[in-house]
């Protein structure tokens, strides 16, 4: 299980910021920034840089943007001694290069690019743009179990030649995948790209796999691993960041900061947001479906019937398949 060429990144801000449209408090993110500093933890992605003029600024919070100046706020006066690292995302249909200031006027490490197999050449283009400016980059495919093949393979040969990224993820947006899929893409991105030490891997946990499938991937020599703090993440969240905190037996690891951040500030933001396993999520896992129609559902008062009609919503995800 220890390899010391393993890195986590903790995702709670940002993948957690789907839920709440990122309307976090400067104090909860400085402790989980803190938190995460003091655990050891490899990368801390603390939001989206996105571009306001794609958005309505005013339906989101600060974290959605990631302004420099407010990145600074988190990270003053906060000891580093592990060399925590800092990253944000990028999705490439919702962001600009210009978005990005040069590395020398940010906290900022690495500028990590969310895209679907058909923006790849916008997400290159956003990756290639801010590693000239002095960052360290990876490209995400999101919803990788809807790719189609040839269009994938075409994708990932293309970032190989075109790109310096030091990681392309593979992430299961959908929480549809089993290990021996996750065996699958491993083989693939890393026979593609050239090394599999270029290949990451972010989980959902519809069908209550994400830890699984990231230990599969680490088992098959991943190094790149994405988790959030209590699993905190879009509709039934990620890999928790402290399972694998658990499982690796890295002694540069310390969990005890981060029970402590869950405990401080995550649990009660699970009593407010429905994020983890349910039945609606665990449907559009296993029918491979955006988790969109059942965090609608999820939002449904408890006391109407329809919040309980779990039969009926199946029925009706499945009839869309057709």
């Amino acid at each position: 299980m220890f390899r010391p060429e393993i890195k986590v990144y903790d995702c709670t801000i940002r993948d957690g910021g789907l839920m709440n449209s990122s309307k976090f408090s400067l104090a909860t993110v400085r402790a989980v920034y803190k938190a995460c500093c003091e655990a050891g933890i490899d990368v801390v992605e603390l939001g989206y840089k996105n571009s306001p003029k794609m958005f309505s600024p005013e339906q989101y919070g600060a974290w959605r943007f990631c302004e420099d100046v407010e990145l600074f706020k988190v990270v003053d006066g906060i000891d580093n001694v592990k060399g925590t690292r800092i990253a944000v995302m990028q999705d490439a249909h919702k962001a600009f290069a210009d978005d990005v200031a040069p590395k020398s006027d940010s906290p900022v490490d690495i500028i990590r690019v969310a895209t679907y197999v058909k923006d790849v050449d916008k997400a290159i283009n956003l990756a290639n743009s801010a590693s000239k400016k002095g960052y360290e980059t990876t490209i995400n495919i999101m919803a990788v179990s809807t790719a189609i093949e040839r269009e994938l393979d075409e994708a990932l040969a293309q970032i190989a030649k075109e790109t310096d990224i030091s990681a392309c993820y593979i992430v299961d947006s959908f929480g549809a995948l089993y290990s021996e899929d996750i065996d699958y893409f491993v083989k693939k991105y890393s026979d593609i790209l050239g090394d599999i030490n270029k290949v990451g891997i972010h989980c959902h946990n519809q069908q209550q796999l994400g830890y699984a499938n990231t230990i599969e991937a680490i088992i098959r020599g991943v190094n790149h691993l994405d988790g959030a703090l209590y699993g905190f993440g879009r509709a039934a969240g990620n890999a928790p960041t402290e399972l694998l905190i658990g499982f690796l037996k890295n002694p540069k690891y310390n969990i005890r900061p981060l029970l402590d951040v869950i405990g401080k500030e995550i649990i009660s933001l699970h009593e407010e947001m429905n994020w983890g396993y349910s039945i609606p999520y665990m449907v559009c896992g296993f029918l491979n479906r955006h988790p969109d129609a059942a965090m609608k559902m999820m939002k449904v008062p408890k006391e109407n019937p329809e919040s309980r009609d779990y039969a009926g919503f199946y029925d009706k995800m499945a009839e869309e398949d057709f």
